[in-house]
């Protein structure tokens, strides 16, 4: 395995785990129906930042 596929994984898999902090944040969203919606996301914020997934809410991703 060369450097460049580490790089490659690391970038799959924190899209990856972008998807699924999104899917969580839905599926709270939809079971409370929305009434909880800016403590979700600011909780959903701290726990990306706790894990190094920091991300501009008004860009979206990058490639």
């Amino acid at each position: 395995m060369g450097i460049f596929d580490r790089f490659k994984n690391q970038a799959r898999d924190k899209a990856k785990s972008k998807d699924m902090s999104d899917a969580a944040e839905r599926r709270v969203n939809e079971r409370t129906g929305g009434k909880y919606e800016d403590q979700v996301d600011a909780a959903q914020q701290r726990a990306e930042g706790a894990l190094g997934m920091d991300r501009d809410r008004d860009r979206p991703d990058q490639p």
